[in-house]
């Protein structure tokens, strides 16, 4: 061999388009497989949902629609509060979460605290107050058991 270098960019050269051959081919098959799979392509399409969200915050009063007081997205019973704690609580989590955990002010606040702690929940500032009140006035500990004491029973004998 009368001239190294050249033949080390020739073959450098053929490996480089060796490895584009190859990375092309293999976008190829991935596509084929997509489209095997999905034949529609219907992950590309708009399913409309985007859509009913926008005119779902653009109506912010169906949005933020009360019935019976509850908040009919949510489920949290209407009183004051009730928006602050919508926007602060439902972002992270569901407010299924919220109704039924039923806690003291001292165990809110607890909570949220611990939420701020390990879960990345921003300072509340000045709606920590109203949030941890709408909570306490409406989602306080309950004070029976899981089911209310058994009242007016017919009790029987068996008979052996």
């Amino acid at each position: 061999m009368k001239n190294p270098d050249k033949f080390e960019q020739q073959t450098s050269g053929a490996y480089r388009l060796v490895l584009i051959i190859i990375a092309l081919v293999v976008i190829i098959l991935l596509g084929g497989i997509y489209l095997y799979n999905d034949p529609d392509l219907s992950y590309f399409k708009n399913s409309g949902q985007d859509s009913e969200l926008v005119e779902a915050a653009g109506d912010m009063d169906e949005y933020n629609k009360v019935e019976n007081g509850l908040h009919v997205r949510t489920g949290l019973i209407d009183a004051p509060g009730l928006m602050a704690t919508v926007n602060n609580c439902t972002t992270c989590h569901s407010a299924k979460l919220v109704i039924q955990n039923r806690m003291s002010k001292e165990r809110w606040i607890s909570t949220i605290r611990w939420m701020q702690k390990t879960q990345n929940l921003w300072d509340l500032g000045d709606n920590e107050e109203v949030i941890v009140n709408y909570l306490v006035t409406n989602y306080p500990p309950k004070k029976k058991g899981r089911r209310e004491v058994l009242t007016n029973i017919e009790w029987y004998e068996l008979k052996k």
